[in-house]
Formats: structure tokens, C-alpha cells, sequence
């Protein structure tokens, strides 16, 4: 095993390459063992370009396994190796936006019990014993049912892993994050796409990208542009999901986005942080620090 080991914790494929993409290529080309742990197949996803609505969910899970094949592609462009669906491909199905009927559905991530998923979870941190836990916020970024459990499914299985772990063990080092998105660049980006939207639709405000994480909520700053490239090939991949158009790309509501590869996050558990390795803005610039 190498000295760093990165587990990162999704809801649906493409999330992963939407806003960890950068940090995973990252992490990948400097020796770093990644391991992807995908929630679901996403198989309520709405799919954009005509010439694939066939693979719609009225086809059950003809949509789901395609994704599988994106999702296989993203990761060859991350350098991810170790990739894996929580339970198994199909364990848990996607549950689709939050209110939608199919959030009661038998089988969907939101119906999951977490204590169970979470046990399944736990297993794999303590196979892979990565340094640091990537997943959502409480409220999932977005308030996505399956972005939410997610988090509770991951915030349970840390605790689960450092239950079994003994005291004084290198489980007393090891990190959980949660994704953030600061309010303050969506809002500089958003004005910037009100100028020069490409062939997609400009954002009305910056809660047309992503609700935001407060500044003062930050505590990392992952400056990954040089894999800037294998972001924007990994979000090609999903193309089902994913409408990409120079330094620019839309979901399936067509507001336009910016592709980053400057990725942020907040530390949420596990042991605190160095006070070195910060840049002039006081963030961290290491998730390893």
C-alpha cells in the first residue's frame, strides 16, 4: 500500500467527475491509491442527447448498465483504478429527485437502512484504510435524496471503521470531508456565464449552479489545473448526463457551468489538520496534511 489512500464516496456516476474530478486525477498521477465507492447506477438520471433516449428508464435498467460503461470511461480518465458500487452493481437503485415517486420505491438508496449500508461501507474502509474520506454535505450538495444519504450512509461507516480500530491506531489520523462549492466563486461565475454563456442557457444567479457553501465554511483548496484535461474528457464520458462544450458544460437543465479544477472542501471529522500547509488564503492545499 502506498502512504496515501483516498476514498471518495458518490451518489450517482458522473458526480464524481463533476466536482472531484480534478482532485482524484490529481491524486491518481502522484502515486496516490483512489478508490471510488458509487452509490447507486443512476438509473433516473435524464438523459440529453436524443440519439440515446432509448436508454430510458422505462427500458428498467438498460440506462443503469450504460452508465456502468461511462462510468468505467471517466475513471480511465481519472487514472482511478480501484472503482466499486456500494454492495454491489444494483444493490441499491436510484431514487431519483427528491419528491418524485420513485423515492418510495423498494430497492432505491433512499429506502436504504443506513446501519446496514453503512456496515457495507465500513467493510470497504477497512480494507482500503484510506487516509481520508471524501463524500456530500448534510444536505447533499443539492438536497438530492441520494446525495443525502450518501453523507449519513458515510459519516456512520467512518464511525463504524474507527470503532473497530484500536487505541492508538492510525485511525486517529485519518480525515472525512465533505464537498464544497464557495458561494462567493459561484457568484463570481455566474456572472461571468451571464456574459459569455456558450451555446447553453446563462444562470439567473448563482443558485442556479449550486446552492453554495457558505466561505467561512471552507478549509480546503485543491488546486488541480494541470488535470484540468482528464476533468473535461472524465465529464465527456457521462455523456448520457453531461452536455460539454469547450471550457464549458451543462446538465440536463441546460444552464451553463464552468469546468474547475480548482476543487474545495470542509473537513467534517477525524483528526484536525496542520497548521502548516495553507496557502495565503488560510485553506488547506494538501487533504493528506
Amino acid at each position: 500500500m502506498t502512504d496515501r489512500r483516498l476514498l471518495l464516496v458518490h451518489a450517482h456516476p458522473d458526480d464524481e467527475t463533476i466536482v472531484t474530478g480534478a482532485t482524484m486525477a490529481k491524486y491518481a498521477a502522484e502515486g496516490a491509491e483512489v478508490t471510488l465507492v458509487t452509490c447507486t447506477r443512476g438509473e433516473e438520471g435524464e438523459i440529453i442527447p436524443p440519439e440515446l433516449a432509448h436508454l430510458g428508464s422505462d427500458r428498467e435498467d438498460t440506462l443503469g448498465e450504460y452508465r456502468i460503461g461511462e462510468l468505467d470511461k471517466a475513471c480511465l480518465a481519472l487514472g482511478v483504478r480501484d472503482h466499486r458500487f456500494l454492495g454491489g452493481p444494483g444493490r441499491y437503485r436510484d431514487s431519483g429527485m427528491m419528491g418524485a415517486a420513485t423515492n418510495d420505491r423498494p430497492g432505491c438508496f433512499w429506502q436504504a437502512d443506513v446501519e446496514e449500508a453503512a456496515h457495507l461501507l465500513a467493510a470497504v474502509i477497512r480494507e482500503v484504510r484510506p487516509h481520508v474520506v471524501v463524500t456530500y454535505d448534510d444536505n447533499g450538495g443539492y438536497g438530492h435524496p441520494d446525495h443525502i444519504q450518501a453523507h449519513r450512509v458515510t459519516v456512520r461507516a467512518f464511525e463504524k471503521a474507527a470503532e473497530r480500530a484500536l487505541p492508538g491506531s492510525p485511525w486517529q489520523t485519518r480525515k472525512l470531508y465533505a464537498i464544497a462549492q464557495p458561494q462567493s466563486l459561484l457568484e463570481a461565475s455566474a456572472e461571468r456565464l451571464r456574459d459569455n454563456p456558450g451555446p447553453f442557457r446563462a444562470p439567473d444567479s448563482a443558485a442556479d449552479i449550486a446552492p453554495g457553501t457558505p466561505d467561512s465554511l471552507v478549509t480546503a483548496r485543491i488546486d488541480a489545473s494541470p488535470h484540468w484535461a482528464a476533468k473535461a474528457l472524465a465529464m465527456r464520458a457521462h455523456a448520457t448526463q453531461i452536455s460539454v462544450e469547450g471550457e464549458l458544460f451543462a446538465l440536463s437543465n441546460g444552464i451553463a457551468q464552468e469546468i474547475g479544477a480548482v476543487e474545495y472542501f470542509t473537513q467534517i471529522g477525524g483528526a484536525a489538520p496542520r497548521r502548516g500547509n495553507r496557502g495565503p488564503d488560510g485553506l488547506e492545499t494538501d487533504l493528506f496534511a
